[in-house]
This record gives structure tokens, sequence and C-alpha cells, in this order.
């Protein structure tokens, strides 16, 4: 064994979580575990069955949370961009993802993935924030829609209620619909490559408003810096 490994220290899931509270006060043991069943964490595992996290296992963690945090990616695009070469060098803005998504969580879940109760997630679906869907009798929501409620607590934090919040979504439909409008008839077409490039246009366009708007607001808040 080499100086360099008998250095290399491994922690418990219980000491890890700990460690990350502080800037990740939502994370939980529940969630890395969730993490490691996507395949997103590999820790060691000890013949008992314990697992230990490397420190470079600590920084991927860590990795993952602040593009959840600061990036809203949903888990299928962050194993694309850690799977990449260029993870490091990744883009700032979030890659749209327009496939549709299946509805997989139940109320539990996805208050547990989201750092929500329940009052806080019916209240987000009365505003329309999030839309589950029924599925055997009960309602289901997709990964997005546990993304949303990630980011709507962390503004709720702030004192923004979801009637409040409503008013991004209101601005996010009126530009889908602006959108639509352009490529609908490349959409709506019955020409498989006609659709599929109505649905490459749908995806630049989308990302070029995204851009705009995040640098219409990032001159708004300069604004109000400044005043």
């Amino acid at each position: 064994m080499t100086a360099a490994a008998t250095k290399q220290r491994f922690l418990t899931i219980g000491t890890v979580c700990g460690m990350l509270k502080d800037e990740f006060p939502d994370v939980s043991i529940s969630k890395i575990r969730y993490l490691e069943d996507q395949g997103l964490l590999a820790p060691r595992r000890t013949q008992g069955g314990y697992r230990l996290f490397s420190d470079e296992d600590v920084e991927r963690l860590e990795t993952i949370l602040r593009l959840q945090r600061d990036e809203f990616l949903p888990l299928r695009v962050i194993r694309q961009e850690l799977a990449s070469a260029g993870a490091a060098e990744r883009r700032r803005k979030r890659p749209l993802g327009l496939e549709n998504e299946d509805g997989a969580l139940d109320l539990g879940e996805l208050c547990e993935r989201s750092g929500i109760d329940g009052r806080l997630a019916r209240e987000l679906e009365e505003f329309g924030l999030i839309q589950g869907r029924p599925q055997s009798g009960e309602r289901t929501y997709s990964e997005l829609d546990a993304e949303i409620a990630a980011a709507c607590a962390q503004l709720a934090r702030f004192g923004i209620d979801p009637r409040h919040l409503r008013t991004f979504k209101t601005a996010a439909d009126r530009e889908a619909g602006l959108l639509e409008a352009i490529v609908a008839p490349a959409l709506r077409a019955r020409n498989p490559e006609r659709r599929r490039g109505g649905l490459e246009d749908l995806e630049s366009l989308g990302a070029r408003a995204q851009e705009l708007n995040q640098l219409l607001l990032l001159r708004a808040l300069r604004r109000l810096a400044s005043d």
C-alpha cells in the first residue's frame, strides 16, 4: 500500500451529510442514497454493507448538489454533464431537455426530493407550478416537478408565496406561446424530418429566450444594486 493510499480518508454517509448541511440545508441521508441509486455516486462498501465516501466522492456530491440548486438541472442532465469530458467547463445555462417525462414520484417522494412539505406541495399545484397526473388511483409527479418544487422552496425561504411565484409560470407560458407560434406548422407536420427540424428549432429558440431572460434580469438586478 502506498503512502498516498494510507492517507486517503473515508467518511460514513452520516458524516458526509453533516458536513454538507451548512451549504445544503436540504441534503439528507435518503437523498444521498437516492443519488447513488440513480448511478450518480458510487461510494465504497464495507463487508457489512456500510457506505464509505472518499474525498473525491464528496466533491462529486457537492457538484451534483450545486448543479441542482444553482442551475436546476434534472438528474439525467447532471449525469451527462458528469460523464462528459468537458464537465469542468460545463455550460452555465440549463439544457432544455424537451422530451416528456413520465410521472414516477408520489407526493411523499416529491416532498422528500425537493425538501418541501405537503402543504407547500398542494399550494404549488394549486397555482399550477407543479402538475401532478393521475396514475393508478393516485397523483404522480415527474422529476422536473421535483426540480421546480425545489426552486420554489428556495424562493419561499425569502417569503415569496406560491401565489406570487405564479408570476413566473405566467411569464413562461406567455413566452412558450410566442415560440409555439413560430414553430407550430413544423411541429404538426406529418413528415418526420420536418417535425424533427421543428423540435430542433424550438430547442434553439428556447435556449436563446433563456439567455435573453437571464441578461434582462441581470440588468434589472444591477440597476437595483446601484440605486
